[in-house]
């Protein structure tokens, strides 16, 4: 672990925590008002909020653009989620469901040669990360059945596509800003 954090530079490693902190903080609140409008459509909610709270991950990987920073953040949540307790815990299985989103984000990042640099690897990255923490949520809390999984994780798709959009319009104002390091 300690070799690879060396490949990080203190700065990036203080944008890895700020963003894991806002995927953190901003989680209840999405997930709250995403309830008021998918609660009575019957939509699951927390597959709809997904694209919007694991925006952070794709934003960090597509700011630093390293191997392993979607996973490293990804992991952040998981430990502070299962430290503090706080909204989302599922004790230690929170350091696997927080943690494969940014994993296999980093995953697709490898196998496509891109780290968040483009919209479609935005996208993509919304999508398997949205995808992964919307199935593994199902396999180890909710064990729906076959189509209300399929609707599941397709609102799952939709929504990480959109939030890794929304990721890389983000990532594009902050290039536009100036140098931050190496964006």
């Amino acid at each position: 672990m300690k070799k690879f954090l060396r490949r990080f530079h203190i700065f990036e490693l203080m944008l890895i925590a700020m963003m894991a902190a806002l995927g953190i903080a901003v989680k209840p609140y999405i997930k709250v008002v995403v309830q008021i409008v998918a609660g009575p459509l019957f939509i699951p909610g927390g597959a709809l909020a997904g694209g919007l709270y694991l925006i952070w991950i794709v934003i960090g990987a597509g700011l630093i653009k390293k191997p392993g920073t979607a996973t490293l953040i990804a992991l952040t949540q998981g430990i502070m989620v299962m430290i503090t307790g706080i909204y989302g815990s599922h004790g230690v299985m929170s350091i696997v469901t927080y943690t494969m989103p940014g994993l296999m984000m980093d995953l697709l990042f490898g196998i496509t040669k891109s780290q968040g640099t483009s919209a479609w690897a935005c996208f993509l990255g919304g999508i398997v990360a949205n995808l992964t923490g919307t199935f593994l949520s199902n396999l180890l809390f909710f064990n729906l059945p076959l189509i209300p999984l399929i609707l599941t994780l397709s609102t799952a798709t939709l929504s990480g596509g959109l939030g890794g959009i929304l990721a890389y319009q983000v990532i594009k104002s902050i290039k536009k800003l100036g140098n931050i390091q190496n964006a």
